[in-house]
């Protein structure tokens, strides 16, 4: 068995790009090639390689425990590893460490087959005999966001938290988007708000985009008041628009982690005595979710929630409408029951 200390981490860290024993590079070959593998590390999200290390670090564990090779692993390994997994963990989980796997590999030139019978029969074997239905992000309506603006009082964390609430709904941003925001990312116009994204999800090459924030109806929603009264405590032109807050009150020069928009949303509805029904969970996507629901109850086209949204494919973005109308639109109710 090989030590699992021997195992590539390339995964992580990127291996060094080197010529072929025929070449003798230049110093500024030497440069090329150490450029291209600075950006070769960027080429995946630091989360992505989060997961991917604990993941690959679990499996290497789990080698070591039961007398197995890590790398180059046999699918027989993988197989007996996913299988390992199976009751313990979700789906999506164990989907994950086999591509972490196979990343691995691949980074190394190393025999990766994920179609081999010996990877697929137990993979599919587990996913049959333990499912795990997905509980999947809330839709927060527009009565549900109010709970939770009413909530937010005048104090600098009270005025971040509506700001946030509102940015996050009204521009259907993600938790990852509303963290990175930056001050000079909002511009104030003649009746509104511009903001500038400078990547999401699906713009992994950072091309950015633009949506606008109108001035609303209502003070209490209107998400450009609710910038200004948290710019009037803040009072930065520039860095991080939502900072973190300490205890004390004092608002500090750090951009909020991702997970506080989480925990911002769970403590808010804690105080506005919110909860759920069904099988739906809270979750930062449930002010994403929201916005594209209430769009479409309001009759909004979906080439025009797509252009907000920022999103791809349209069967996606029709799946929240189909939660949302589970009964209002079921045919069930059009029987004489």
């Amino acid at each position: 068995m090989a030590p699992a200390s021997h195992a590539p981490a390339a995964i992580l860290t990127g291996q060094p790009v080197r010529a072929s024993a025929a070449e003798r590079p230049t110093e500024a070959g030497q440069a090329a090639l150490a450029a291209a593998q600075g950006y070769a590390r960027k080429s995946a999200a630091p989360a992505t390689l989060r997961a991917y290390k604990a993941d690959w670090t679990h499996f290497q564990h789990w080698c070591g425990a039961h007398g197995f090779t890590p790398v180059p692993a046999a699918p027989a390994t993988v197989g007996a590893y996913l299988a390992s997994l199976a009751g313990s963990h979700a789906p999506s989980t164990i989907r994950r460490r086999l591509a972490a796997l196979g990343k691995l590999h691949r980074f190394n030139d190393l025999p990766w087959n994920p179609a081999h019978r010996d990877i697929q029969e137990p993979l599919q074997g587990v996913l049959r005999s333990h499912p795990r239905p997905v509980r999947r992000a809330a839709a927060l309506s527009l009565a549900m966001l109010r709970q939770l603006l009413a909530t937010c009082d005048t104090s600098a964390r009270g005025r971040r938290d509506r700001a946030l609430l509102l940015f996050g709904f009204a521009g259907a941003l993600r938790r990852s988007e509303l963290v990175a925001l930056q001050v000079e990312d909002v511009a104030s116009v003649a009746g509104g708000l511009r903001l500038r994204i400078a990547r999401g999800k699906t713009d992994q090459t950072g091309e950015g985009a633009e949506l606008g924030l109108p001035r609303g109806r209502h003070p209490d929603t209107c998400p450009v008041r609710a910038f200004e009264a948290w710019q009037a405590v803040a009072r930065r032109n520039a860095g991080p628009l939502f900072r973190k807050i300490s205890t004390g009150g004092r608002i500090g020069a750090a951009a909020l982690h991702p997970d506080a928009v989480r925990q911002i949303l769970t403590r808010r509805a804690a105080m506005a005595g919110l909860t759920l029904d069904g099988f739906d969970r809270l979750s930062p996507h449930a002010l994403r979710a929201g916005f594209i629901t209430e769009a479409y109850a309001r009759g909004v086209r979906d080439e025009d929630i797509m252009r907000h949204t920022r999103h791809r494919d349209l069967r996606v973005m029709r799946g929240y409408v189909r939660r949302a109308g589970l009964l209002t639109e079921s045919p069930a109710g059009l029987l004489d029951l």
